[in-house]
């Protein structure tokens, strides 16, 4: 045994001095994260057990829930979902343009759209459509076509002039958003190399937009979607009347409700996996490593079970 010149036993001579002890590490206790968690289960389960006393006839739901007519204003309401949206994303691309126009006119009168629809409640503007007959008796185009208003316009056409044109003007605040937040100087470089406006914005501009619009856009299709219950003022048969109409003959209303409520979390979380995966899709220019798919987080976790703490399995 030798001592150096500092009094630390370094072993036999000759021989290196041993390593430093292991830290044992002794993670930190969260205890009010243990107290939430119990709070939070206990109050689900008291939210739970109240809804299993009360008088509902919970047997009403699976029997009514792939009825022929459930399923057919299920189909409705994502036929108006997908149509609106496609009138609400073509028309806010137009607007957005419009809005960032050096033509004084043009952004004037996309400013005032956008203002007019913003500033209007949903539901009064599909009532409005609906009863525009008081005004227009008839629908006049010449020698293509000539009608009654009341003929013209259909449930089917309220609804997708009172969705669609109200949600173009949300979707031109973010389409706007989408365009100012790409740099000014790809649009400098794109007109340097001799491109014009349009297509610098179709090739260069709107690409690299589309990170930004993409978010916000999945938020506003599923906010479409539970926004078609609306439309059962104007007597188009979506999910939501079907369910009232069945609710009614079936003697079982608040039943109907909630099988109506159950149909619009499934199609919501179809829609969010979408949108993660379209997300995913033009985060790849941005982001250095992609998160893992659902898929791959099950995996991961999956696999972390089998293996033995501090090794590997």
């Amino acid at each position: 045994m030798t001592v150096d010149i500092d009094n630390k036993a370094t072993g036999p001579a000759g021989t290196p001095p041993a390593g430093p002890e292991a830290i044992k590490a002794i993670p930190v206790r969260h205890y009010g994260r243990y107290v939430t968690a119990v709070v939070a289960i206990a109050l689900l389960g008291g939210v739970v057990y109240a809804f299993s006393q009360g008088d509902i006839n919970w047997g009403a739901i699976p029997d009514y829930f792939f009825d022929n007519r459930v399923l057919e204003g299920v189909g409705n309401t994502l036929l108006l979902t997908v149509l609106s949206m496609v009138i609400g994303i073509v028309g806010g691309i137009m607007l957005a343009v419009m809005r960032l126009s050096h033509n004084p006119v043009t952004s004037s009168i996309a400013w005032f759209y956008i203002w007019f629809f913003r500033g209007t409640p949903v539901l009064v503007q599909l009532i409005v459509w609906f009863n525009l007959g008081l005004v227009f008796e008839y629908i006049n185009l010449g020698p293509f076509y000539r009608d009654e208003w009341s003929d013209f316009m259909t449930p089917l056409l309220t609804v997708l002039l009172g969705l669609g044109l109200n949600e173009a003007a949300y979707m031109a605040e973010i389409c706007r958003a989408g365009l100012l937040a790409v740099d000014e100087g790809q649009t400098e470089a794109a007109h340097a190399l001799g491109m014009s406006h349009a297509k610098t914005l179709r090739r260069i501009v709107i690409p690299q937009a589309m990170r930004v619009i993409v978010p916000p856009t999945g938020n506003e299709v599923i906010n479409m979607l539970k926004t078609t219950s609306l439309v059962s003022v104007v007597q188009y048969s979506e999910l939501f009347r079907v369910a009232q109409d069945i609710g009614q003959t079936s003697g079982a209303p608040a039943e109907m409700l909630f099988l109506a409520a159950a149909w619009y979390l499934l199609l919501t979380s179809v829609f969010s996996v979408g949108q993660y995966y379209l997300e995913r899709y033009y985060a790849r220019g941005s982001s250095r490593s992609l998160p893992p798919t659902p898929m791959q987080k099950i995996k991961a976790n999956l696999l972390s079970l089998g293996r033995p703490k501090g090794g590997m399995a």
